[in-house]
């Protein structure tokens, strides 16, 4: 079996100059400094809608979790967004949240919990420097489970000044998500995907990118 990046290299020949130019640069823009995570959403085009923005915010890694509910990747709201991003599912038991909680904090992840019922900061003023962060955000209706609220490290919340008391969960997610990317893109962190993670996504966007990829790599896996 060949490595990694002499899969990625193999690939780059099959792709035109300007494809292989674009999947390049978009590398160079991705982090998974700011991972998101998805708890029991219930509206497939709410699930889209989260993915479209992460994607156009260079978040690699979307971490979905169903309890009672199933990820629905049909909807065309996120226009082939998710064909870019890393998705990770848990919905191997009935409460499935441990095991995303686990597996992130393991991954070196701080869990934070939006939320505008609680008295924690601002998303502007969230401590960016303290380590990798890990968003959750809940259902539709009920918001997050008490097991993310009561093993959440932080909580945040978008400030808000009308009656209205919780905004629509992608909406929640697209202003989260763009205060912290701005502003960690304007920082001196180092957020850009680390070597090996890069060649990882790069070897899922080339088999994107080119047709018949896995019998193209298969004969050259046999060489």
């Amino acid at each position: 079996m060949k490595s990694v990046k002499e899969q990625v290299e193999y690939l780059k020949g099959f792709v035109t100059d300007e494809r292989r130019e674009l999947l390049e640069r978009m590398l160079g823009e991705r982090t998974e400094y700011v991972t998101v995570v998805l708890e029991d959403l219930f509206q497939p085009h709410n699930q889209s809608a989260v993915m479209r923005t992460a994607d156009c915010m260079g978040i690699q890694h979307i971490h979905v979790i169903e309890n009672r509910n199933r990820y629905d990747g049909a909807s065309s709201v996120s226009r082939g967004a998710k064909e870019w991003l890393t998705l990770h599912r848990y919905n191997r038991t009935e409460n499935n949240t441990p095991e995303a909680i686990s597996n992130l904090r393991a991954a070196g992840y701080r869990i934070i919990a939006t939320t505008p019922y609680t008295d924690d900061v601002l998303i502007n003023e969230l401590d960016l420097q303290k380590g990798k962060m890990a968003f959750f955000f809940g259902t539709e209706w009920q918001g997050l489970s008490e097991t993310v609220l009561k093993e959440a490290d932080e909580f945040v919340k978008v400030p808000m000044y009308g009656f209205t008391e919780s905004l629509n969960v992608s909406v929640c997610a697209a202003l989260v998500l763009y205060s912290t990317v701005q502003r960690l893109r304007a920082s001196e962190i180092q957020w850009h995907l680390p070597e090996e993670e890069a060649l990882r996504v790069a070897l899922q966007w080339y088999k994107k990118s080119v047709r018949s990829a896995e019998e193209i790599l298969e004969r050259f896996n046999r060489k």
